[in-house]
């Protein structure tokens, strides 16, 4: 009566812990929780109260096996336990007093099969787990990656080329590595090659791209393919067993409108994997007009900066030729005056030939410079003293300053360096600011006309000279555009001299500036580099 009691107690145990594993399974589950109990019950009563000889408690095993299917890795100790000690409190009940060795062999080998067992049991349990946790993990990683494949705004597709690669293995086992050169001997294998393609799943961008027609589920549409060129480029790239193609190609969408787009092909290394390769498009059509575009501009540009620098030459020449030209005719004037003298003053007149030759010179180097901007490597550098370059300027300037009342101050610093410079280039910058000092005063009508020229050396590797004029200044309109192309104060001005002046000198690695001094009138700046490195070009 007490084992019988004990066993009640037990299999209401087994009950409680089998009801606790079904609150979250099925009725399935819970039948087999009720058969293991019915089962444990039985084989304890088969075991304690009947004469059946043999190891009836190895049948324990049957109730694990059963109540695995409904319960957890607690539940299955627990049941393992109580098995053992119903097994243990049988065997104490029927060999209480005549206990020999082949029972209790029996006893240990009902034990042991039910300690194999309950091991073999939670393993199973164990893998079982680690199966769900991998499966829950791919179904989410599935999940995400769906989202992101059908949400992205780059056009995708799923495709299968498993068959086509067993095709083009197969033609390569056959000693074929180059496919464009089978596809001209047999133009079919192209055909058939996209034969063999199926769209497996495309997202909504793709669809947008190319039309539903080429993202439909299906055998591949021969237009959402490129050209027969670049489809050969992919065959090849699956017979060398490249991981990735990438190229640029015309793809045509179901309204057959023509679209560039960047194609993309990530091919896995596993062949069983080829079912589903993942094929990306982005529509790059109006990047390439745009670039197009640009570079026509960029065409157009270099043909306007031809044309702009063919019209600097011009005037520059028109600008620089004005003065030693003027400058010929009155001296050509002055040598008649003399010649008509009675006697002529044939001293007069060989000075008056002389300072024309020294223009006509001047004239010529000025053309031979401008030439020489299309060729900077033409240009010599020299040492050139600027005392004996402002003398010289002075020089050529005089019937231009005698014309205007103005008067010309030089302020020389002793020990100033040579430059290495192109004197015919420095001679026009100076004449160009003194020109311009000239031309300021006489609009202004000044009543005082006085260019101040002043050398310095601001450090040790620049000489600089100043042109100060004692007009009226730089209006604050004009100070932003000074050296601007085009831009010019004068009535009669081109704009270009100014200009020209500061690309000159910065081709030299110089500078120049323009500012107002602060007693009055306009001051420039010339900042020369004494002995340059390198001819700046």
């Amino acid at each position: 009566m007490v084992s019988a009691t004990s066993a009640g107690g037990t299999m209401s145990t087994a009950s409680t812990i089998f009801r606790f594993r079904d609150v979250g399974g099925s009725g399935h589950n819970l039948a087999f929780g009720l058969i293991a109990v019915a089962l444990a019950a039985a084989v304890f009563y088969v075991d304690t109260y009947t004469d059946i000889e043999g190891a009836v408690a190895v049948l324990y095993v049957v109730t694990m096996l059963l109540a695995a299917q409904a319960t957890t890795r607690t539940g299955l100790l627990v049941i393992a336990a109580v098995c053992a000690a119903l097994t243990l409190l049988s065997y104490a009940t029927t060999h209480r007093n005549d206990a020999d060795l082949q029972s209790t062999i029996r006893l240990i080998v009902a034990l042991a099969a039910l300690f194999v067992t309950t091991m073999l049991l939670l393993k199973t349990e164990s893998a079982r787990l680690a199966l769900l946790s991998i499966n829950s993990a791919l179904k989410d990683s599935e999940a995400r990656y769906r989202s992101i494949f059908d949400r992205t705004r780059v056009a995708l597709w799923e495709r299968d080329y498993s068959k086509l690669r067993s095709y083009l293995m197969d033609i390569r086992a056959q000693g074929i590595t180059d496919i464009k050169a089978h596809a001209r001997i047999n133009p079919a294998v192209v055909h058939h090659c996209v034969g063999l393609i199926e769209v497996v799943a495309a997202n909504e961008a793709a669809r947008e791209l190319l039309g539903p027609q080429s993202a439909a589920v299906g055998t591949l549409r021969r237009s959402a393919l490129p050209g027969q060129e670049k489809f050969l480029d992919v065959l090849q790239a699956i017979m060398d067993d490249a991981r990735v193609f990438e190229d640029k190609v015309e793809a045509r969408a179901d309204n057959g409108e023509d679209k560039l787009v960047l194609l993309s092909i990530s091919f896995p290394e596993d062949p069983a994997a080829f079912n589903r390769v993942v094929v990306s498009m982005v529509d790059i059509t109006q990047r390439e007009m745009a670039l197009k575009a640009i570079a026509e501009a960029q065409a157009e540009l270099t043909k306007a900066s031809k044309a702009a620098t063919v019209g600097a030459m011009s005037a520059s020449l028109a600008h620089e030729l004005n003065q030693p030209l003027g400058a010929i005719v009155v001296n050509s004037q002055t040598l008649l005056r003399w010649l008509d003298r009675d006697p002529p003053d044939l001293i007069a007149v060989r000075r008056s030939a002389e300072r024309m030759i020294r223009d006509s010179q001047r004239a010529s180097e000025i053309i031979q410079n401008t030439r020489s901007l299309l060729s900077p490597s033409s240009n010599k550098l020299e040492n050139v003293s600027l005392d004996r370059l402002i003398d010289e300027t002075m020089a050529l300037m005089e019937h231009e300053l005698q014309r205007s009342g103005t008067t010309v101050l030089v302020d020389r610093m002793p020990d100033i360096p040579p430059v290495s410079a192109v004197k015919i280039e420095l001679q026009q910058v100076l004449i160009n600011l003194m020109t311009n000092a000239i031309q300021a005063m006489d609009e202004a009508g000044s009543a005082q006309r006085i260019i101040e020229i002043a050398m310095e050396r601001p450090d040790i590797d620049h000489v600089s000279i100043a042109v100060r004029d004692s007009g009226p200044g730089i209006t604050e309109d004009a100070k932003a555009k000074l050296f601007a192309p085009f831009f010019t104060t004068k009535v009669t001005g081109m704009g270009m001299g100014l200009s020209i002046c500061r690309s000159t000198l910065e081709a030299r690695g110089g500078k120049l500036d323009g500012t107002n001094h602060p007693e009055g009138g306009a001051i420039f700046e010339m900042r020369l580099l004494i002995k340059p490195e390198v001819e700046h070009g």
